[in-house]
């Protein structure tokens, strides 16, 4: 472990137990606004995190703020879905299109960590086909760097976080640093019915500890992922990665909505960001400026900060910010057992299987999809049940009868479309500033992939032994409305995630990111976030 806490202490510098470390908190280094720090970092999620850690061991002096507040594991996370909901971001947005996407649980973050404080904590690499979908598939399309640039930075994340899982097989096949953890019942059955259909399965890719990690302790399989998790045994930024950047001298900023990037007419550079704290607004100086605030807040930020060079916000001469913006499909499918299951008894994510992950020629649709266990809690299930239109005494039944059922969910690859995107609507919040609308709308391919995979998970379901089925369609993730491309015709940054237009403004988020895959994207947005800092800190943004 040495050479992961050479790069990286954050595990080691944890209570030994639940909560945070109170002293690097209360001793953290500030800035004043009228200092001109080396960067300020908007957001605090998997991009902006990584990025803070990086920069700050470097010796740079480093900002980060982000609109929520600091989470104490111990004091402000419950094991209760209803009591959870402070963790997502629930300000107001506008959606609309042909298909709107819900926002909230399953697609934001509010607060230090971001959306990994309650992401299930599966971490699977892209395929090195992700990177070249148009190429291969005619569609979607390449991104300006390969698999092969992202590898090590991919190895080393998941030695941070740690990854646990089996020997992973598809993709480029590789090991992960922590053994697999033991299944639960609904693992079991995904597992059971799998192979009587022929179809390759494996436990993981978890990023939560199997076994003790520095101060951090294994997992007690509560279940409550989705909800935080208060033994720190799953992992998000606010313990992987902000110790570490708060004792090399690092500022978090919390509880600091920023409005507005500054922008220097005369020199074509950003000069720090306007922000709102305490009812007060403020501006911090800085000589580099990256933004990370996820798919939707990173597009609203540029578009809202105009000026006499950016009339139509900045980076967008061309129309690309906000445009893009994928979300993946993700039905969910649920098969009764006569056994008790008690799927609830592990991490939601525990067995998957990526054999449909690829394009399949002799199928009608391009690209494909994959599976894992899901595990929702009861008033998740109650929404999966009243999806099927289960009300009254036929609700309660299949409430009553929760124990028995068993839950796969898939994520489908949809792709990036140029009408899916986000612009400013007329509202405004309570800041003033125009909120987010996002427009969304499936293509063929979307939906052929949403009815396949359900297709799938109702077959090892019942090959497993399941007596009923039932399915409810969803959304999951989001990424784009900022992407990487070769020039700026297309994109918005170039491949170490400098935008375009303004050399000293980096983007570090999901925002980024050209296609999507079938596998969630925080391990992804990491690596992406770790390459960016690397050639921030050998000097080559100019």
């Amino acid at each position: 472990m040495s050479h992961v806490r050479n790069r990286n202490e954050s595990a080691w510098l944890l209570p030994p137990g639940p909560g945070s470390n109170h002293r690097l908190r209360d001793d953290m280094r500030t800035f004043d606004d009228r200092d001109e720090v080396d960067i300020v970092i908007v957001g605090c999620g998997a991009g902006g995190s990584t990025l803070l850690q990086r920069l700050a061991r470097a010796g740079w002096r480093a900002v980060a703020l982000d609109a929520g507040p600091f989470w104490d594991p111990d004091r402000d996370w419950v094991s209760d879905e209803a009591g959870s909901h402070h963790l997502y971001w629930t300000d107001p947005r506008v959606i609309g299109g042909e298909d709107p996407v819900p926002l909230g649980s399953n697609n934001s973050g509010r607060g230090v960590g971001g959306s990994m404080v309650h992401y299930a904590g599966y971490t699977p690499r892209f395929h090195p086909s992700d990177f070249r979908t148009f190429t291969t598939d005619g569609v979607g399309a390449d991104w300006p760097l390969d698999y092969a640039d992202l590898r090590p930075y991919y190895e080393d994340i998941e030695e941070e976080l740690p990854v646990a899982g089996e020997s992973w097989p598809w993709g480029d096949p590789h090991r992960y640093p922590h053994r697999p953890h033991q299944v639960g019942g609904n693992g079991e059955l995904f597992l059971r019915g799998a192979r009587a259909c022929g179809i390759t399965a494996k436990v993981g890719p978890v990023a939560i500890t199997n076994g003790r990690f520095g101060n951090r302790p294994h997992c007690i399989y509560r279940g409550f992922c989705l909800q935080g998790c208060k033994v720190n045994a799953k992992a998000s930024p606010l313990i992987t990665h902000i110790p570490d950047a708060l004792s090399h001298g690092a500022e978090v900023r919390a509880d600091s909505m920023v409005t507005r990037i500054g922008f220097d007419e005369g020199t074509g550079r950003a000069t720090g960001v306007h922000y709102v704290r305490d009812g007060k607004e403020r501006f911090q100086r800085a000589h580099t400026v990256a933004v990370a605030g996820y798919s939707i807040e990173t597009p609203r930020l540029l578009l809202n900060s105009t000026s006499t060079r950016f009339p139509h916000g900045m980076c967008n001469d061309f129309d690309q910010v906000g445009r893009y913006l994928m979300v993946q499909g993700a039905p969910q499918t649920a098969g009764r057992f006569d056994a008790e299951v008690r799927m609830w008894k592990a991490p939601p994510p525990e067995v998957s299987t990526e054999d449909f992950y690829e394009t399949d020629p002799a199928k009608p649709y391009k690209r494909g999809f994959s599976i894992q266990t899901v595990s929702p809690l009861p008033i998740a299930w109650a929404e999966h049940v009243a999806a099927q239109g289960h009300w009254g005494a036929e609700l309660r039944r299949y409430m009553s009868d929760y124990p028995h059922w068993a839950c796969l969910g898939a994520l489908c690859e949809f792709l990036p479309l140029e009408g899916n995107r986000v612009t400013l609507a007329d509202e405004k919040d309570r800041h003033g500033l125009p909120v987010a609308r996002f427009s969304y709308s499936q293509c063929k391919n979307d939906r052929q992939l949403m009815g396949a995979a359900q297709s799938v998970m109702e077959k090892i379901l019942k090959a497993a032994g399941a007596d009923e089925v039932i399915t409810i369609k969803r959304y999951a993730h989001l990424v784009g409305g900022a992407r990487m491309a070769a020039d700026e015709h297309h994109g918005v940054v170039d491949p170490m995630c400098r935008t375009f237009a303004v050399p000293n403004l980096f983007i570090t988020d999901g925002s980024v990111l050209p296609t999507q895959g079938s596998a969630n994207p925080a391990l992804t947005i990491m690596a992406v976030a770790v390459r960016a800092a690397e050639r921030l800190i050998a000097g080559k943004e100019d």
